[in-house]
């Protein structure tokens, strides 16, 4: 079996579909058992985020897995297969892993090292552990994803020239309002302030911000634009408790979703990131507030939704500006550093070797545990012939006991040093020529070892050390 990896991203897809395609909750559950019901797939867990819907899978066969997995993400999503195909990438095997290792690293984000999507990768996989759709292959798989994202971060700047999606919009927003743009015109590259770009304290500097939604991404937009030098700042939420909650902490003000419209025309820029499915802000509710304020002043409507918040048409609106995902893919401030890029590779490229040894390793295991087996057997019937010919000449029970340690030692310490250097030998490439010839040498029975093989498929370890952390 091998890993298998079937997904659209902000890469290979529009917006629009991934809209469409995104699953969450309910969707996401009866997705992840659809998957794990398919006859050629052992198990599976599927990251979905604004930007991206992967399923991960363990493959029994490349082809129908990703037929059946290709079908139930055009059922569960709507959009026929015919659409949805030309979005698709498919990953297999070795490139599988380094992909999920990728992402996991921030290198595969829109915003390149940006933080939130290993808290992604480890939602995914505990919804999966939840849905009982992850093995062994796959949990490990997820750990070893989740330490080289840990390690990215922690052994080079990628985490802080990766800022995230939220101080990215900001940015833009702050140069829109600067420029003045507004309408159906697309806003400006970043960049566009006298001299480069200006100190994060000052990009809304005197500017009132009004935040949609109070979930993980609104904690961050509010976070953003407090140290952006926001003058005042409002949280509008269904829940009014959560808005409160978030409002709080900088000292902002809460509104209620029915009075959006007079919310929205006391603002300069709008960030909107809930979780509706639906547009939150309307063309109609942006020209009631445009009714309410200034007609020279611009507004900036920042919608980091996915699906999205906010109706593109409002951009038509005179002085209006829509920034969404994907007006930050052609922002130019999805940049970072060469070296730091080039750090995370090298990091990426060293858990997949230890990723690849340990493969390598664990596929010689069941020979070995089958040629200790065979060897316990001979030893067991040589001992039972021995002790009963021995007995007739008087040798006690306890003598008999330590000669059969004793038998048993001599054969474990022979057995020893090979099985030991066959596990090392097998880690490097080319290795599975020695458990080959360990079974050759030592005439192993081929069910034998799949017998181990197989006892170890259906008896994983369930216990999900990563997402305890």
């Amino acid at each position: 079996m091998s890993v298998l990896v079937v997904g659209l991203s902000h890469k290979s897809a529009p917006v629009e579909t991934l809209e469409r395609a995104a699953v969450t909750g309910d969707t996401l559950g009866k997705l992840l058992q659809d998957i794990a019901h398919l006859p050629d797939i052992a198990e599976t867990f599927v990251v979905s985020t604004c930007n991206r819907v992967e399923v991960y899978a363990e493959a029994v066969r490349f082809h129908s897995g990703v037929t059946g997995v290709c079908e139930l993400l055009a059922r569960h999503s709507g959009i026929p297969l015919s659409e949805l195909t030309p979005s698709l990438y498919v990953h297999y095997e070795d490139r599988a892993v380094q992909h999920l290792l990728a992402v996991a690293s921030g290198l595969d984000s829109l915003v390149v090292g940006e933080d939130q999507i290993l808290g992604q990768v480890r939602t995914a996989l505990k919804a999966a552990g939840d849905h009982g759709t992850l093995g062994r292959t796959l949990r490990d798989l997820g750990r070893l994803a989740l330490r080289a994202g840990k390690r990215a971060r922690a052994e080079t700047g990628i985490d802080r020239l990766g800022i995230s999606l939220v101080s990215v919009g900001v940015e833009l927003a702050a140069t829109t309002l600067r420029g003045g743009h507004g309408g159906a015109s697309s806003p400006p590259m970043l960049g566009g302030f006298a001299g480069g770009r200006p100190p994060e304290a000052t990009l809304l500097h005197g500017r009132n911000v009004l935040i949609v939604g109070a979930g993980a991404m609104s904690g961050l937009a509010v976070a953003t634009a407090a140290r952006s030098g926001a003058v005042a700042i409002t949280v509008a939420n269904r829940t009014r408790a959560r808005a409160e909650r978030l409002a709080r902490g900088v000292g902002g003000a809460v509104a209620d979703l029915a009075d959006l419209p007079a919310a929205i025309a006391a603002a300069d820029v709008v960030i909107s990131c809930t979780g509706a499915g639906e547009l939150v802000i309307t063309g109609q509710t942006v020209r009631a507030a445009l009714d309410e304020r200034s007609p020279s002043a611009p507004l900036v409507l920042l919608d980091l939704a996915m699906p999205r918040d906010v109706d593109p048409a409002a951009a038509e609106l005179p002085g209006v500006s829509v920034i969404g995902l994907d007006e930050l893919r052609g922002s130019g401030g999805m940049a970072v550093g060469a070296d730091e890029v080039a750090a995370v590779r090298a990091i990426v490229e060293e858990e997949f070797a230890v990723y690849g040894s340990a493969v390598r390793a664990a596929q010689v295991t069941p020979t070995v545990v089958a040629l200790r087996a065979k060897a316990a057997t001979v030893v067991d019937a040589e001992l039972i012939r021995l002790g009963g010919r021995l007995s007739e000449h008087g040798v006690s029970g306890q003598a008999l006991e330590e000669i059969a340690q004793t038998v048993r030692r001599v054969v474990d310490k022979l057995l020893h040093a090979p099985t030991v250097r066959v596990k090392e030998l097998a880690s490097s490439p080319g290795g599975e020529e020695y458990a080959t010839a360990l079974r050759v040498l030592f005439d192993l029975d081929p069910r034998a070892v799949e017998a181990v093989t197989r006892a170890e498929v259906e008896s994983p370890n369930v216990t999900d050390q990563e997402g305890s952390q």
